[in-house]
């Protein structure tokens, strides 16, 4: 049996197993796959999605936290979040929120026209179809409550900031699971391993995980747990945070019925 690696620096209130905190609903994550898909959702499927989008968000969490104690802070501040990404490339998850936010500005690039005339960023869109970035209110209340689980407060930026990068997260998370359904499996894995300084390099995933995962069974009207899994591997890099979601997926799904 292969021992876990213990996670660096969780102590205090954060110390409460992460699959004690359910802070988004399967019910949010149905109606986010709504918005993609027609296709059926199983139930471990939503709480895969659930317990996925639950561990990007304490990963992203816990990296602005520690860039607050560093300047003596306890309220995470958007300035935490970009500190976050900058250190961690596998917490540069739901991009498309940056277009949209503020926070993130100038980072993203400024686009020419074959005049070079710089193009004007796109205007929100009036569709009546629910997008990732308009739905992302929806995150707020699984958002407080789990900056409250991490003993962390955040100014209200900050929370819009993660309202987003989890609808966006979650939206592509659903679109990918879609593919894997209509393409029978997954027929590529994206793997970057990133070292931090003074911390050993993560163990490889499996290779019978990721062939597990190459070829799916079932019919192709439904969204299983394995599938969600699947898209987790497309989206995440192969790193720890990829591996963690990962294992705290299957656990959160033992014990849930398919249906």
């Amino acid at each position: 049996m292969t021992t876990q690696p213990a996670r660096p620096e969780r102590s205090g209130p954060q110390t409460a197993s992460v699959m004690d905190v359910s802070p988004f609903k399967p019910s949010l994550v149905k109606a986010v796959f709504r918005d993609v898909t027609s296709m059926h959702v199983a139930r471990s499927a939503a709480w895969a999605a659930a317990s996925v989008t639950r561990t990007v968000l304490t990963e992203i969490i816990d990296g602005a936290r520690r860039a607050a104690a560093e300047e003596a802070r306890k309220k995470l501040i958007p300035g935490d979040l970009l500190s976050a990404i900058d250190r961690n490339v596998e917490l540069e998850v739901g991009t498309k929120w940056y277009d949209h936010s503020p926070t993130f500005q100038g980072l993203t690039g400024v686009l020419y026209d074959a005049e070079g005339v710089i193009v004007p960023s796109r205007k929100r869109s009036r569709s009546r179809k629910p997008s990732a970035v308009v739905g992302a209110h929806r995150f707020e209340a699984g958002v407080k409550k789990l900056l409250r689980s991490q003993g962390a407060t955040a100014v209200p930026a900050m929370v819009r900031d993660l309202d987003g990068i989890a609808s966006v997260f979650l939206t592509d998370l659903a679109r990918d699971a879609v593919m894997v359904v209509r393409e029978g499996g997954v027929k590529r894995f994206g793997t970057v391993t990133q070292v931090m300084p003074g911390e050993p390099a993560p163990p490889p995933l499996l290779k019978d995980s990721l062939r597990a995962l190459a070829t799916r069974r079932g019919d192709r009207r439904t969204i299983d747990r394995d599938d969600i899994l699947a898209a987790t591997t497309i989206q995440l890099f192969g790193g720890n945070l990829r591996q963690r979601a990962l294992t705290e997926a299957r656990e959160a799904t033992q014990n849930t019925s398919a249906g």
